[in-house]
């Protein structure tokens, strides 16, 4: 089974506790305070596993947990680092946020990717120890790491794509150029998922194909299989529009190159406009057949596209069209990698429902939520990015709003679990 969108949900792993812990020993006087740190939870890491070209092992399982930190411990030592998880995904998968749509991550040709971030650890007690506070009984909690869900897009990294009407020849094509091995057979849909090829073209160079199933008229609006694959040839710096031209099933190939291109521009206007190579395939029955064979050369011509007569059945052309296909290739711009969409403030504010409350004590402002004391946990007070960072998170959330509503105005203080400042609008 082909899979290649999914949803799933992603959670770091908490940092650990404090400890609150005093030296006990034999002839040690006023040991003091020695709670250790804990540790910091595992981070969620995604990375490209190469080889693969399908979702399919996140179709049972979709709830990817990391571990956390272990809790500090007595005589000053640290709680063990929660272990990261790592998810590995095919090349071309696209991160993406559920709700805005909006791009986290284009897996492409990448290092591994940190997408969720492990909660800190607490401070143990001993942080805590102040000449007037020589005995401190509290340690600082660690905080929770970050969670989502995320959605899981995959769009196959090709440099050329296979279009073109069921049963024109496409998967006979790829079969023969590369070492891909679709399913072959002389009915409609035989080809139920994209295939991927290496395709060499001699002295050292080579691309990547793509047999592109299903497409047929109606197919950007749901009609047969295309619209499952029609993303898989985003990417594509070339197509090959295969065509039958041998007229035995009363197909006129001028007719599904129109037809083709319509779905294509209805899915994505720069789809149609791609480069493409007309694949005129079966021209060893063309005189059995009934295209209009000068009509057809003519609308090419017109189109300002290349063409080329080829047979899969008797491999008649084939290393032509490789040829044609790499010095095509050579002159068009690299495979597309899309830029991040989604920012650090959309990061820092979670999705779905969250509580944030304000209540107002004498002249001062509280505002309360768990997101917010999460965030706290990524703020440096001392630093400046790091504050108009935390204003703008502020800012996007809706919380400088709720504190109008509250009647804050220009001078007054809010507090942020203890984290004080004067509201300026």
């Amino acid at each position: 089974m082909f899979v290649d969108h999914v949803k799933i949900y992603v959670k770091a792993g908490d940092g650990g506790n404090g400890k609150v812990s005093f030296r006990r020993e034999k002839y040690v006087a006023a040991g003091g305070p020695d709670g250790g740190d804990g540790g910091r939870g595992g981070n969620i890491v995604l990375q490209i596993h190469e080889g693969t070209n399908t979702l399919l092992a996140f179709r049972y399982k979709r709830k990817f947990i990391a571990q956390n930190g272990e809790d500090g411990k007595a005589c000053k030592m640290h709680g063990a680092t929660g272990e990261d998880l790592i998810i590995s995904v095919p090349p071309g998968t696209l991160v993406k946020d559920p709700e805005t749509g909006k791009i986290i991550k284009d897996m492409s040709n990448c290092e591994p990717y940190v997408l969720c971030k492990g909660g800190r650890g607490g401070w143990g007690n001993r942080h805590f120890a102040t000449p007037t506070r020589q005995i401190p009984r509290f340690a600082k909690g660690g905080t929770k790491g970050e969670e989502r869900e995320v959605l899981l897009e995959l769009k196959m990294l090709a440099d050329v794509g296979l279009v073109g009407f069921p049963n024109v020849g496409k998967s006979s094509i790829i079969s023969r150029i590369s070492a891909a091995k679709p399913k072959i057979a002389n009915y409609h849909f035989t080809t139920l998922s994209p295939s991927l090829g290496v395709v060499q073209a001699g002295e050292g160079k080579g691309f990547v194909a793509a047999d592109i199933p299903g497409l047929i008229e109606g197919a950007s609006d749901g009609l047969g299989l295309g619209h499952e694959f029609l993303r898989h040839v985003d990417r594509c710096r070339l197509l090959l529009h295969v065509v039958d031209v041998s007229g035995l099933e009363g197909r006129d190939p001028v007719s599904d190159i129109e037809t083709i291109n319509a779905e294509l521009a209805r899915y994505d206007a720069g789809l149609a406009s791609r480069p493409q190579i007309i694949v005129a395939n079966k021209c060893d029955m063309i005189e059995s057949g009934t295209t209009d064979i000068e009509a057809f050369e003519k609308y090419v011509k017109d189109s300002g596209r290349e063409l080329i007569y080829v047979s899969a059945l008797e491999g008649k052309n084939l290393d032509k069209l490789v040829r044609m296909t790499a010095d095509m290739l050579e002159t068009l711009p690299p495979l597309t990698v899309y830029e991040p969409e989604y920012t650090e403030e959309d990061a820092a504010v979670p999705s779905g429902e969250r509580t944030t409350t304000v209540r107002r004590e004498n002249d001062t402002y509280y505002v309360e939520g768990e997101w917010l004391y999460n965030l706290m946990g990524q703020v440096n007070p001392e630093d400046y990015e790091s504050l108009s960072f935390f204003s703008r998170v502020l800012q996007k959330a809706g919380v400088i709003a709720m504190l109008e509503e509250k009647g804050c105005k220009d001078g007054d203080t809010v507090n942020i679990y203890d984290f004080e400042f004067d509201f300026v609008k």
